[in-house]
């Protein structure tokens, strides 16, 4: 895959941590390549504490590597200052947890609409109230749009956090353990939400996750192992 094919590219990147028995910071991530193709969905697996979540922070531009580059849409990420930086994050960077992170004061639709209000985009934000709703009535919770979390079951939740992820419209959405604290019902819902959104909207969809059936839904599997990725084969 060339550059100009890969939406997202990841070059040589190294994250270390501090090593509480060493003298030397561990390297989490080690020399670490991936490239992902626009509308893409991609699964990685591996154990906890193997930088799975760190990986993801780092695409997201929530982190920085100590060393290596992250392109995003040919434009390169690591060397951007702050500001762009926390645009990019909010028009071109979906975020979904495995804890929902909606307010608890706020109505589900002024939790959707919240990443709306550092939009510098003017179409796109006073078009956001229709396209919450809109998003809102796709994912099954046009009745529950005045509710606050409190009153949704978790798998209402995380839909609603699924909208919020897609509200400013980016084109790449990373999930954590999306269906980590769900019921396995509910978890297998928002795995056919995701799935159908990435081919409905063109998203490009990585996930980390545990769960080997969601895994077995994306379109490549990977595992993180000494801190870099290896391909998965799938079972015949």
């Amino acid at each position: 895959m060339t550059v100009e094919e890969a939406m997202l590219r990841l070059a040589h990147v190294t994250k270390r941590y501090p090593d509480a028995g060493s003298a030397e910071d561990a390297p989490v991530l080690n020399d670490l390549d991936l490239e992902v193709r626009r509308g893409e969905r991609v699964a990685i697996l591996g154990p906890s504490g193997c930088g799975k979540t760190t990986l993801l922070n780092l695409i997201g531009t929530l982190d920085r590597p100590d060393a290596g580059t992250i392109r995003l849409e040919g434009r390169e990420l690591t060397t951007l200052p702050p500001k762009e930086l926390a645009e990019v994050r909010n028009r071109r960077i979906g975020f979904i947890f495995q804890l929902h992170h909606l307010l608890p004061q706020c109505t589900v639709l002024e939790n959707v609409l919240l990443p709306t209000l550092a939009c510098r985009n003017e179409v796109l934000r006073d078009g956001a109230p229709e396209r919450a709703r809109r998003l809102l009535k796709r994912v099954g919770l046009e009745q529950r749009m005045r509710h606050r979390p409190g009153q949704l079951s978790g798998g209402e939740r995380q839909r609603a956090a699924v909208v919020r992820a897609l509200i400013n419209e980016p084109p790449l959405l990373l999930a954590d353990e999306p269906t980590g604290a769900l019921d396995r019902a509910s978890a297998e819902q928002l795995a056919r939400l995701l799935i159908e959104l990435n081919q409905e909207l063109g998203l490009t969809l990585i996930t980390v996750t545990h769960s080997l059936e969601l895994a077995h839904q994306m379109g490549r599997i990977l595992e993180l192992r000494d801190g870099t990725l290896h391909p998965v084969e799938r079972s015949s």
